[in-house]
């Protein structure tokens, strides 16, 4: 079940919400209400693998137990414990999300098929939940979080539903609070369902619609140079809009995240910050997924010695190590692999000659940062080497292919109505408007411009259900992480 389909907003939702608010008299019901829909609401899409889900609950409920109870008194123990739980969620999904990419090149080295692959499917979001997990044990052991001594409290940590499949990456710690102690405010249900709201237009509106353009260029790329020559317009028009269409499907998932963790009374962190008015790749990474970026730094990086080390090789072997386990996390394919080095390439450069430090004019800055991160969204996106590397080649007209064609003006044409605004909300023009609003102290100027959104907001709404309605195109990208 995603959160932009019918079923998720007509049925499961309100019911959801209806209950919670029904239950208010107690929040340990809730929890138990929330934890039953959060199981339903992965069961609706993993029928088979809620049980993978509940197994990862009850583990890291043990050694989250285990830890705590040998930390001041047995340290071996304690370490122990965690050893095995870190090796118990890390198997799991090398299991169901690694174990057939190393066959596959364990074959391809020897040039056989010697090793059968397992052919397991991938959990929905298992690496989301796999290593929100994990965090909650690895922070008990540092006294970083307290211990949850209900079972059902850390089950509904592990699979409340906003941010279940996708993210963001909730610590423990983050939430502990709001697990045993929130109280309804009428604001957070206002804000929440504003937030869900905006993420929902976002999702539908623009992340899908560029995912049409970028679909059709992909599958014309993946023909072959020998059956369509793809023009280098259209390569880059392609390479453009995925660029904006991974930024739309996941920024508004994490919107409608918050949104929602709002409304039943847990914040969560931001995600996203506007990454596009970057001046460097370094910060760029730390405006983008930012949970994610979070979770290696405190679990890999500062772990292995971080920067702070006399020796530069061993920074160096760190930050390897860090983003070779990005990539590979986002997918068992090489390609994701080569992405990740791909950007471990330009943050050291970066590091090298002081890039953030340097005089040079913020237009140059920001032209570099958006086309080095979209040459690297080629990587990601391609399906495998062959795709990555006849898609660059028609991109830089490698491949015999013509600069432009009748096709990409039409596309152009088409679907400008969905670059422009894609473009405009990639940057931070909303909240500059909304804070000029704010400071003003027209009174007239500050309820036209409220009653201006709001109605922009509803009008988006409507559109985007109609647009479900009918059954337009609707994935969601990082279901497959």
């Amino acid at each position: 079940m995603v959160f932009s389909s019918l079923t998720f907003l007509l049925y499961f939702l309100p019911i959801t919400i209806l209950g919670f608010f029904l239950l208010g008299f107690s929040i340990k019901l809730q929890n138990i209400w929330l934890l039953i829909v959060s199981l339903i609401f992965y069961a609706w899409g993993e029928p088979v693998y809620v049980s993978l889900l509940i197994i990862s609950i009850i583990v890291n409920y043990i050694m989250g137990l285990l830890v705590d109870r040998y930390n001041d008194v047995n340290q071996k123990k304690a370490k122990i414990a965690l050893t095995i739980d870190v090796v118990a969620n890390l198997s799991i999904l090398f299991v169901f999300k690694y174990m057939d990419f190393f066959i596959s090149s364990i074959n391809g080295a020897i040039g056989k098929n010697v090793i059968p692959k397992a052919g397991l499917t991938l959990p929905i979001g298992i690496s989301f939940f796999t290593f929100q997990a994990l965090s909650y044990v690895v922070d008990v052991y540092r006294h970083d979080a307290n211990v949850q001594k209900n079972p059902l409290d850390l089950g509904l940590y592990i699979a409340f539903f906003p941010q279940l499949v996708a993210g963001p990456i909730v610590r423990y710690k983050t939430i502990e609070y709001y697990i045993n102690n929130r109280r309804f405010n009428i604001n957070n249900v206002t804000e929440g369902t504003w937030r869900f709201s905006i993420g929902l237009v976002k999702k539908i509106l623009l992340a899908n619609n560029l995912g049409v353009v970028v679909d059709n260029i992909y599958k014309l790329t993946q023909t072959g140079s020998d059956m369509y020559q793809v023009p280098v317009v259209m390569a880059w028009i392609g390479a453009a809009g995925y660029m904006l269409q991974l930024f739309f499907d996941f920024s508004s998932y994490s919107d409608m995240a918050i949104g929602l963790g709002k409304i039943f009374g847990f914040e969560f962190d931001e995600n996203f910050n506007y990454p596009f008015i970057s001046k460097s790749i370094g910060e760029f990474w730390r405006r983008w997924h930012i949970s994610l970026g979070t979770w290696f730094k405190e679990y890999v990086y500062f772990p292995l010695g971080g920067s702070r080390v006399k020796n530069a090789d061993i920074m160096v072997r760190n930050t390897f190590v860090v983003w070779a386990l990005t990539g590979l996390w986002h997918g068992a394919s090489w390609t994701f692999i080569l992405w990740g080095l791909y950007n471990l390439l330009f943050l050291l450069l970066e590091r090298i000659v002081d890039f953030e430090h340097r005089n040079i004019p913020a237009v140059i800055r920001h032209a570099y940062v958006v086309v080095i991160f979209m040459l690297g969204m080629v990587m990601f996106r391609a399906q495998d080497i062959y795709l990555m590397r006849e898609y660059f080649k028609n991109m830089f007209m490698a491949n015999g292919n013509p600069f432009c064609s009748d096709t990409s003006i039409m596309i152009l044409r088409e679907y400008w109505m969905v670059f422009i605004p894609a473009i405009m909300c990639s940057i931070p023009i909303a909240p500059y408007i909304r804070k000029k609003v704010e400071a003003s102290k027209n009174v007239p100027v500050k309820f036209v411009t409220k009653t201006a959104w709001v109605a922009l907001l509803c009008l988006g709404m409507m559109i985007s259900v109609s647009s479900l309605v009918r059954g337009g195109y609707n994935p969601f990208i990082y279901f497959n992480f």
